[in-house]
C-alpha cells in the first residue's frame, strides 16, 4: 500500500513538472513573438511620398531632378533610408552643358544617407552628357568619393553605333565622364576609324 502511495505522488509530481515546464516554454515562446512583433512595428515608413518630384540645387544651378512614383523612408531603425519600390528617373546636370542632361532609370533604389550610399537595381540605364548610354543589372553610388560601380555585366553603346561589353562591372566617376571597364570587348563602327 505504501509502495503505490509513493508510486502515486511520483506520477503526480511528475505531472506537475511536465505542465510547468509547457507553461514554462510557451511563456518564453511568447516572449520571442512579442520581442519580434515590437521589432517588426518599428520597421515602417514614417514618410510616404507619392508621386515624388525632386529638384536638387546648388548655388541656384540646378544638380539633379528626382522622380518616383512612390518614396518611403525607414527612420525608426538603426541605419535610416529611403527606398523607391516603383522605379525612378533621375536627370543629372553638368556646368559646362547644363542644357543636355545625363539620365537615370531603374526599377528600384535604395538611398541610405548617413553613409551617403545609394543602390540601384533592376533595368538599370544610365545615359550621360555625350550621349553614351550604360545599361546593366545593379549599380551602387558611393557619393562620398563620387564614384559609381558594378560587378554586373555593362553594355555600352554611343551615338556612333559602337557597342562594348564589360563583362565584369567597372567602376565611373559620378556623372559617367571617366570609367574603367573591366574584361571589355565590343565592336567598333568601321565609318567612324575612316575619319
Amino acid at each position: 500500500m505504501k509502495s503505490k502511495k509513493i508510486t502515486y505522488i511520483k506520477k503526480n509530481i511528475v505531472a506537475v513538472f511536465s505542465v510547468a515546464i509547457f507553461f514554462i516554454l510557451q511563456s518564453c515562446e511568447e516572449d520571442i513573438t512579442e520581442a519580434n512583433r515590437r521589432k517588426s512595428n518599428l520597421h515602417f515608413p514614417s514618410r510616404i511620398i507619392y508621386n515624388a518630384d525632386i529638384l536638387q540645387k546648388d548655388s541656384g544651378f540646378v544638380k539633379i531632378k528626382f522622380k518616383a512614383p512612390i518614396l518611403e523612408e525607414y527612420e525608426f531603425i538603426d541605419t535610416p533610408y529611403i527606398e523607391a519600390k516603383k522605379g525612378l528617373y533621375l536627370e543629372f546636370f553638368n556646368k559646362k552643358n547644363p542644357k543636355i542632361p545625363g539620365t537615370l532609370k531603374a526599377k528600384y533604389a535604395k538611398f541610405i544617407e548617413k553613409k551617403e550610399f545609394y543602390e540601384v537595381k533592376g533595368n538599370v540605364k544610365v545615359v550621360n552628357h555625350e550621349g553614351q548610354t550604360f545599361v546593366m543589372e545593379s549599380i551602387y553610388w558611393d557619393k562620398k568619393n563620387r564614384q559609381m560601380h558594378t560587378k554586373d555585366t555593362v553594355f555600352i553603346s554611343d551615338k556612333e553605333g559602337n557597342i562594348f561589353v564589360a563583362a565584369h562591372g567597372m567602376v565611373a566617376k559620378d556623372d559617367f565622364s571617366e570609367y574603367i571597364f573591366y574584361d571589355n570587348s565590343g565592336e567598333i563602327n568601321p565609318k567612324e576609324m575612316t575619319k
